[in-house]
């Protein structure tokens, strides 16, 4: 898993974040791939409720082809380590 992160422009008024996903079909049928992208939709709302929230900006998550083979547990915590690199609030 990856995920990218472009800042928004400081000058212009605060917009919430936009996370776009990639999810190619070598991850698995369409039924997983989207099955994937519920799961981490969900838990970025539940993020943004518990006071995680990112800062503004465009997010690309690309889940690649072991995403499927993991436990949920696993695949989620892989994503809070990434977005946390990315938006800065890694220690």
């Amino acid at each position: 898993m990856s995920v990218t992160h472009l800042p928004s422009d400081p000058a212009a008024r605060p917009q919430p974040p936009r996370v776009a996903f990639a999810v190619t079909r070598k991850v698995g049928t369409a039924v997983v791939r989207n099955r994937l992208r519920r799961q981490v939709r969900a838990h970025l709302a539940a993020r943004q409720r518990s006071g995680r929230s990112l800062p503004p900006g465009a997010y690309l998550v690309a889940l690649r082809p072991g995403a499927a083979d993991h436990d949920s547990d696993r695949l989620l915590a892989d994503l809070d380590r990434c977005l946390d690199r990315v938006s800065g609030q890694a220690s």
